[in-house]
This record gives structure tokens, C-alpha cells and sequence, in this order.
């Protein structure tokens, strides 16, 4: 399980993830894992991991490519992640199922986010891909306003209604904080720490809750501040 989180509006994109993963064993008993689910891809996109534990080394497989091929704008990832991500699917599935095949389709689901040249307009982006038991097994469309990875239609509703109004990035992702601390209390699978992200036209930043994934000068853990701060390269 993974709890998902992605707004956008013209004035940029913001991202959230929990880092909670469950990974089955050879004789099919669950083991927990911490797992970091946002992944840079490049200086003005991302990409969030949820689903299945695995999904995150297939993400890592795509920043990789995305790198090796000078990919920067969100539609030209996008274009190229549909089939990218399919083809690590079918080859995990299938090693997999050499030694063990619990479930003949692994759920995952993948959402990507950044910044289009294409369309000035409308210069962001969001895109939700996930599996499907029918060829092609990955499959995408993309995300108007919220969404939420697994679905909670009040906060998209929020969210979308944030966003419309014209509210800062920061303030959404405010909103986006307190609810994740709110799931971590009444859920056992939704588990920190959480991982944010802004993207706007002058580039991403990632942070997290309590400065857990990089340290942050004069950081005090005290004062349970959330901070953000420009993405080492």
C-alpha cells in the first residue's frame, strides 16, 4: 500500500507520498519496507511510485532512461514512459514467476508530473499510469486538477478547490501534510516519512517531514517545521 498525492494548477505542482511498502517473502508472508516514492526526473518533472514495492526500482529504471535520452519536457516523458514502464512490468512478472507467482498481475500504478514548452498556457502537467489485466498492461490519462493514489474523493475535492482559488503552492501542501499526519494515526499501511515535492517553472524541490532524506542547516526538529529547499543535482 502507498498513499499517493498530486494538485497542479499554472502556478505549479505539488506531490506528496507516504514511504510504507509490503514485500512478500518466498513463502508468502509479508515484509514491511521503507521505501522513498518520489523520485526526480530532471530539473522540472518527477515521478511518484505506488502499488506493489517494486514499482520503485521500475521508477528508478525510468529516471535512469529519462537521463540517458536528455528528456525534460513532461509530455516527451510521458510519451516515452508508457511503453518504458510496460516492458520493466512484463519483465518482472516475468521473473518472478519463475520462483514464485502469487498474483499474475502486480498491482502499480506510476504518477508523473512536470512542466510542458509545448503548451505556455498550460505549462504543467499530471499523468496517472497503472496496470490493467488486458494487453497493454500499463495504461495512462491525464489528471485535471487532484488525485489521490488510493482514491479519497473529499481531499481531491479540497485540493482541486485550493488550487482553482488560486492558493500558493505552499499552502496546498500544507493541506497535503496535515492529512497525511491525520492517515498515519488511523492507518497501519500510510507510514512516514513523508516525501513532498514543488515543482514550478524555476524547477523542483523535494523535502520531507522532519528533514529525514537530507539535512537541512539549522534544521530544528523541535519546531516540526516543514522546509523546502532547492534539489542537489
Amino acid at each position: 500500500m502507498a498513499q499517493l498525492i498530486a494538485t497542479h494548477n499554472n502556478h505549479g505542482i505539488v506531490l506528496a507520498a507516504d514511504s510504507r511498502a509490503v514485500h512478500f517473502d518466498s513463502e508468502g508472508n509479508p515484509v514491511y519496507l521503507t521505501v522513498n516514492r518520489l523520485l526526480p526526473l530532471g530539473d522540472r518533472a518527477a515521478i511518484l511510485a505506488g502499488g506493489a514495492a517494486q514499482t520503485v526500482d521500475m521508477a528508478r529504471s525510468l529516471q535512469a532512461f529519462v537521463s540517458s535520452e536528455g528528456l525534460t519536457d513532461i509530455e516527451d516523458i510521458y510519451t516515452a514512459a508508457l511503453p518504458y514502464l510496460g516492458g520493466e512490468y512484463e519483465r518482472f512478472m516475468r521473473k518472478e514467476c519463475q520462483t514464485l507467482c502469487l498474483d499474475p498481475l502486480l498491482y502499480t500504478y506510476f504518477i508523473l508530473a512536470g512542466y510542458t514548452d509545448h503548451d505556455l498556457d498550460r505549462p504543467t502537467r499530471l499523468y496517472f499510469l497503472w496496470t490493467k489485466k488486458r494487453l497493454p498492461r500499463l495504461d495512462g490519462d491525464e489528471i485535471t486538477h487532484a488525485f489521490t493514489v488510493p482514491r479519497r474523493i473529499g481531499l481531491e475535492a479540497k485540493l482541486a478547490r485550493l488550487t482553482q482559488e488560486g492558493a500558493t503552492s505552499e499552502e496546498i501542501l500544507e493541506q497535503v501534510r496535515t492529512t497525511l499526519d491525520k492517515l498515519e494515526e488511523g492507518q497501519d499501511d500510510i507510514g512516514g516519512p513523508f516525501v513532498f515535492a514543488i515543482i514550478t517553472a524555476e524547477g523542483l524541490r523535494i523535502a520531507d517531514f522532519l528533514g529525514v532524506m537530507t539535512p537541512v542547516a539549522g534544521h530544528d526538529e523541535r519546531k516540526r517545521k516543514l522546509e523546502l529547499w532547492p534539489r542537489a543535482a
